[in-house]
């Protein structure tokens, strides 16, 4: 079933809407204008009557069989009539008037406005009496004559009222058509667009009704700008590092196949073994990663998130790592710590520096984590640490930060470089500001993330 057009639905209903007004304002013109041609006639009866009341001394006591009639002087005196009784015997009337009187004896109508019937047609008397009351006057009014009256007054109020209405529909529909227009002209742009182009709209010339919508269009093309940016990051990401390790699984491969030499077999089907771990675990950051550039991730969480609970879990799932390098994984937080960070992401966020801490320390290290009541996440280590160039490097795409302070050979530097990125996507959803520094009681790196309200209260 098609569905009617807007253009359509705004004419109908403005038509509807003029056509009931001048239908409501048509009965009430008829009303009222037959109210006061009725007190109009009404009174002429009455006036007529009184100057016939007046001049009924004049009429004499001429032959009773001979009533005088009043000549006719205008068309529309044979719709009205009069008659003049002097002591009971009509004296005078109209041509058009019978002999009887007009009101017959004996009706509640003694004096005064009434509506009677004379020969079948509807009139309207009026009826006086004289002073010495032995007069009577009778005048009346056909009442066709009145709404013949009616007629012609409305028939040249309405009339012209009522042949403007088709003019009237159509400068509606010439105005509702050109004010649709931008709403043609819109779409004609969104439908010459290519696919790929996700510009705001900037149509600054639109009325004020298509501005929210405009709005919210440019809003969701600007959504929709980032999601295609970030899926194309993640691709070149995952092409970018997959490669490597890829590349090495398959010369360790290789080497193991064309290997002599137990001992050499072994070592490089070890290193294809590592080659896989390392692969794992860099196809696990990249699902993190998509995850963060995935608006869905960042609506999912909702309510408040317990730090210290979050940072204990992760604590207690990084442990087995930080023991088989005999290294040292410490927690320092309030009972409880409640804030309104994603979890998912924040879980994200503290397992990669974390982890990293853990890399990036020799065996032996310590890596402490530290919640405050203000829900301020620090993680430090007792690692080489990194100088000022190259924490201001960290999250750059692909940037490998080595160690720059102390000796590097024994931390793990195979990373990917993806941690610092998911890290600092992170917090610019999630609006936390990232310090980096020196920690002054383990020496090595030391990473601060608060929210960004936070941090301007303590600057």
């Amino acid at each position: 079933m098609k569905t009617p057009s807007l253009a359509r639905r705004l004419l109908v209903l403005v038509m509807a809407l003029v056509g009931a007004t001048w239908l409501a304002a048509a009965v009430y013109t008829w009303v009222d204008v037959r109210y006061e041609l009725d007190e109009l006639f009404d009174g002429h009866l009455a006036q007529a009557a009184a100057l016939l009341v007046v001049q009924a001394a004049e009429f004499g006591d001429g032959d009773d069989d001979e009533v005088p009639e009043s000549p006719v002087l205008h068309r529309y005196a044979p719709r009205v009539a009069f008659q003049v009784f002097h002591e009971g015997r009509l004296v005078r009337r109209s041509a058009n008037a019978p002999m009887q009187p007009m009101v017959a004896a004996g009706t509640p109508t003694e004096h005064g406005l009434a509506r009677v019937r004379i020969d079948g047609e509807p009139w309207r008397v009026f009826v006086a009496r004289g002073a010495e009351q032995d007069v009577r006057v009778y005048v009346g009014e056909h009442e066709q004559a009145r709404s013949a009256v009616l007629r012609a007054v409305l028939r040249g109020t309405l009339w012209p009222l009522a042949l403007a209405l088709p003019l009237l529909a159509l400068a509606v529909a010439w105005g509702v058509h050109g004010g649709l227009q931008p709403l043609r002209r819109l779409g004609r742009t969104l439908a010459a667009r290519a696919p790929a182009d996700v510009t705001p709209l900037g149509v600054t010339d639109a009325p004020a009704e298509m501005r929210p919508m405009l709005s919210a269009l440019d809003g969701l093309l600007a959504r929709i700008a980032t999601l295609i940016d970030g899926e194309r990051r993640f691709t070149a990401d995952a092409a970018h590092e997959l490669r490597t390790p890829i590349a090495a699984i398959r010369a360790q491969a290789q080497v193991a196949l064309g290997a002599q030499d137990d001992c050499e077999r072994r070592h490089a089907l070890q290193s294809v073994l590592s080659g896989c771990d390392r692969a794992t675990r860099l196809v696990e950051q990249l699902l993190a990663l998509a995850r963060v550039e995935s608006d869905a991730a960042h609506r999912g969480g909702s309510g408040a998130t317990d730090l210290t609970l979050l940072a204990r879990r992760i604590g207690a799932d990084l442990a087995p790592a930080a023991l088989a390098r005999q290294q040292t994984l410490g927690l320092e937080a309030p009972d409880t710590c409640a804030s309104r960070l994603n979890e998912t992401l924040c879980g994200v966020l503290l397992r990669n520096l974390v982890d990293n801490a853990l890399r990036h320390s020799p065996p032996g290290a310590e890596v402490r984590m530290t919640v405050t009541p203000d829900a301020v996440l620090t993680v430090e280590d007792s690692g080489p640490g990194l100088d000022a160039d190259a924490r201001a490097r960290l999250g750059q795409r692909f940037y490998r930060a080595g160690a720059a302070v102390g000796d590097s050979t024994t931390a793990d530097t195979t990373g990917s470089g993806l941690g610092w990125s998911i890290v600092r996507r992170i917090a610019e959803r999630e609006q936390l500001d990232i310090k980096v520094d020196v920690s002054p009681a383990l020496g090595g790196l030391r990473v601060h993330v608060r929210p960004l309200g936070a941090a301007r209260q303590n600057s």
